[in-house]
């Protein structure tokens, strides 16, 4: 099994299968008993709407385990899900993609909270290399391929060549900060204050990383409660509002993507230059963020096929293929 075990989404690969699963990844808790009631989708739709005895979690934040106990019931009900409860028998071999700046501590409470699920094997592989290898650059190849893997919590930057990763950066500015840049500036400009969840489809809505004509003729309602009066309103907002409120997150993006082609080796910058970067992950998804970085940096910017979907897929081939790619995984075990 495959797994992208992200801050936003978990997405489950299966040999022979493909994708079986993929939920956000969160778990709504009893107070008193610490028992899951539901964890995925339904849990998330709890996020900020829950009574006094039901807590909602998000395990992991910025692309490592925040909640040891919470992680470690999380992977087991989706394990679980996948094998229709049969997991204890399976027992299966599973490669999971975790961030590329995480400490041993970190890495380490990834493997134990998948061996304590139920997994038989554990190996990690380092998202940005999985990114690659599910948007179908060919990594194995004595050539320069640029990688931007934005998530929820975490943006990787790498530049691999030969199954190896050359130069990476991983900055923990991503998907979570830029809806929360956008929950900053509704409480600062209009005095209203937002959800996650109602930040997050403003986002997805009328976000944008760079003017053009079509976005910018956007605009939504939103609904939230007034910090002057303290009752509920609605205000209307206009895309290049929301644009300038994720300003800053952006530019930090933009500065570690800067400072990782600074940093890479000649040969391989005129490959990039060639090729062109390629961006995955959720974040690829903000309208307009390839013309931003193609803008920024003077090299062409391609979105994957299918950004989301990018670590589980390179998981999912490592799997396929794992004499071949090997050594793109850590080789450690349970």
């Amino acid at each position: 099994m495959g797994i992208d075990l992200g801050t936003a989404n978990t997405l489950v690969y299966v040999s022979g299968k493909g994708i079986v699963l993929q939920e956000p990844s969160v778990v709504a808790l009893d107070r008193e008993t610490k028992a899951a009631l539901t964890v995925g989708e339904d849990a998330k739709k709890m996020l900020g709407r829950t009574p006094g005895n039901v807590e909602t979690f998000r395990p992991l934040r910025d692309g490592v385990i925040a909640d040891f106990d919470t992680a470690e019931l999380m992977i087991k009900h989706f394990l679980e899900r996948v094998h229709e409860g049969r997991i204890g028998l399976i027992a299966p071999r599973i490669v999971i993609g975790i961030p590329s700046g995480v400490t041993g501590v970190e890495r380490r409470a990834v493997m134990e909270a998948a061996a304590q699920a139920g997994a038989r094997d554990v190996y990690l592989i380092e998202e940005p290399v999985a990114a690659a290898i599910g948007a179908g650059l060919p990594v194995a190849e004595p050539t320069g391929n640029m990688i931007i893997d934005i998530g929820g919590g975490t943006t990787e930057v790498a530049v691999l060549s030969l199954q190896g990763t050359v130069i990476s950066e991983s900055v923990r500015i991503a998907g979570d900060e830029l809806t929360d840049s956008i929950i900053m500036y509704m409480k600062k400009v209009h005095n209203l204050t937002v959800g996650e969840r109602t930040a997050e489809e403003i986002k997805i809505q009328i976000g944008s990383a760079y003017p053009t004509m079509n976005i910018d003729e956007g605009s939504m309602e939103v609904r939230g409660l007034h910090l002057l009066s303290g009752l509920p309103r609605t205000v209307s907002i206009k895309a290049p509002e929301i644009r300038e409120s994720m300003l800053e997150p952006l530019s930090m993006i933009i500065e570690a993507v800067k400072r990782t082609l600074e940093r890479t080796p000649p040969e391989l910058a005129a490959d990039i230059i060639d090729r062109g970067i390629m961006l995955a992950g959720g974040g690829a998804l903000l309208k307009g963020l390839d013309t931003l970085i193609a803008h920024e940096t003077g090299i062409v910017c391609h979105v994957a096929a299918d950004p989301l979907s990018c670590v589980v897929l390179g998981t999912g081939q490592v799997l396929e293929n794992f004499k071949q790619l090997e050594r793109v995984v850590s080789p450690r075990r349970r």
